[in-house]
């Protein structure tokens, strides 16, 4: 079911009303009702893929907590009678068996996650090996079209299996909750990645309906709205334009549908958190956080921190710190330190783990060799950033840079931005070869536009449409700034009368509905969706 469609419209109060209106103790229930037809919208066969996530997520978590107990039983009944080499045999005969459990669970998941993600990338790179040693190429006639939200659903649920594995969290014994958790509406095509111990603490306890929590959550969904339909959805005809024809227009112009694309692709992203964080809100349940002003950042680490959390905290869980922590990884690392010095040392076994991290991360977000390097851009720049600290910190020092001023911290979050939307744009232009030729075009056409339907031909279309798009953006910016103290919601309660407060909503809705109308179709869905 799309976001932006009647439907969904029609069904947030349906199922609110039946929501408030059950007893209390069956509100999952509706929950889970409702996202299996949420996700219906699809397909009915897509349901089956919920289903084996989640299955296979639960039989494997009450599987590997059975035998955690089995083992913690018997070796209170032969404490006495085994020595310490007993005690170690007893530890490796169970943990090879929940080892093997989790690993089926993960190649099982991730295998599917893979098929549908990879298979036609895999297919396209081995034909371009062979062909090159003159061999034909394999036909690949397959029909694949990957389920709704799989990324986000098989990480979630994978994370979980971990966990129990890990004993962080108890396995859950109820096999509904768990399909819940696996497929929750509001978050199972574009996340957040949740954790068990978070998300299933708000979906399984009661839930009261209060004005607080509808009046705020509502601002929240008209604000996303806004930012999507009539901020992003615009803005993406800017982007298609500028950039799809970028070799006919100035480097100044490519490089402003490139910034206009950082924009988009925040207020696409941002404003689905927002649309579905709101709609949580009214049902009293809050999710994880999936942003937190990330355009205000000052370096590229900083801004991982604060885009995508969810996702960014998955990766820093199950895959950066197990390498880091490796065996194999820490006796490079004491090898480093033996032979080039303590600084080296700490870092070798930091930077191996970013490899890892961001070359998955790449693929993540696109079997294409455009994703694999903006991945293997964005690990360059925080590897070097790590590496190159000590002397960044020296040249401060020589300059008497003043880290605290306004002025540095501006050329920070400027300099990060740029950096960010350069390394964003590659992979979005349809491949990695017009991703590297709208950066030559940027770099090397510096003819200066001689009017501003030159700089940005699309705008003289429509400048009352252009002018509304520039204040958007500059309400998106004016939100941030205040955010960074207290919510933007509370500073507008606390500020602004309520009469006032109703006419500046309603004046949101309608020019939502009029500048974003006209792009409903053209400009697709929400763009992480495709993720």
């Amino acid at each position: 079911m799309d976001l932006l469609s009647f439907d969904f419209l029609l069904f947030l109060p349906v199922l609110t009303v039946i929501y408030f209106a059950v007893p209390k103790k069956y509100q999952w229930w509706v929950l889970l009702a409702g996202s299996l037809f949420f996700y219906s919208y699809t397909g009915w066969n897509n349901l089956i893929y919920i289903f084996i996530t989640a299955g296979s997520s639960y039989g494997a978590a009450r599987g590997i907590e059975a035998l955690q107990q089995q083992h913690k039983k018997e070796l209170a009944e032969k404490k006495a009678s085994l020595d310490r080499a007993g005690r170690t045999a007893l530890k490796n005969k169970y943990q090879k068996r929940t080892r093997l459990i989790l690993t089926l669970t993960l190649l099982l998941n991730f295998g599917l996650l893979s098929y549908f993600k990879y298979l036609h990338f895999v297919i396209a790179q081995v034909n371009r090996l062979i062909t090159a040693f003159g061999s034909a190429p394999i036909e690949d006639t397959l029909k694949i079209i990957a389920p709704l939200g799989i990324s986000f659903f098989t990480f979630q649920t994978m994370g979980y299996v971990v966990d129990v594995y890990w004993k962080k969290v108890p396995a859950e014994k109820n096999f509904f909750r768990m399909l819940l958790f696996t497929s929750f509406f509001p978050q199972v095509t574009q996340g957040p990645i949740s954790v068990w111990s978070d998300l299933s603490a708000e979906l399984f306890k009661e839930h009261s309906f209060t004005y607080r929590n509808f009046s705020w959550g509502a601002m929240r969904m008209i604000w996303g709205f806004f930012k999507k339909v009539a901020l992003a959805n615009a803005l993406s005809a800017y982007f298609r334009h500028l950039t799809g024809h970028y070799p006919d227009y100035t480097g100044i112009s490519a490089l402003l549908g490139a910034f206009l694309y950082s924009v988009q692709i925040y207020a696409d992203f941002s404003g689905y958190m927002d649309i579905v964080c709101g709609f949580c809100e009214i049902l009293d349940i809050r999710l994880t956080e999936n942003f937190m002003r990330p355009y205000f950042s000052k370096s590229v680490a900083e801004y991982w921190r604060r885009w995508h959390i969810s996702l960014g905290n998955w990766f820093k869980t199950y895959l950066y710190y197990p390498i880091a922590t490796a065996k194999w990884n820490q006796n490079i690392g004491r090898f480093a330190k033996k032979h080039f010095g303590k600084t080296v040392g700490s870092t070798v076994p930091a930077s191996i783990s970013l490899v890892v991290v961001w070359f998955t991360t790449g693929l993540w977000h696109g079997a294409s060799w455009g994703y694999i390097v903006w991945g293997g851009l964005n690990g360059m720049f925080i590897i070097f950033s790590l590496w190159m600290e000590p002397v960044y910190d020296g040249w401060k020092q020589k300059l008497k840079i003043n880290e605290a001023s306004t002025l540095w911290k501006a050329f920070q979050i400027i300099r990060t931005f740029t950096l960010l939307t350069l390394i964003k744009i590659l992979p979005e232009l349809g491949g990695l070869r017009k991703g590297l030729g709208l950066w030559r075009q940027i770099f090397t056409n510096h003819v200066i536009p001689a009017s501003f339907e030159v700089l940005i031909p699309r705008a003289s279309r429509d400048y009352v449409e252009f002018t509304v798009l520039c204040i958007g953006t500059l309400l998106l910016l004016i939100a941030d700034l205040i955010g960074r103290k207290r919510p933007a919601r509370q500073w507008f309660c606390e500020h602004i009368p309520y009469i006032l407060r109703i006419v500046l909503l309603a004046a949101l809705i309608i020019i939502t509905v009029w500048i974003g109308s006209p792009y409903l179709k053209s400009a697709g869905g929400f763009m992480y969706a495709d993720f």
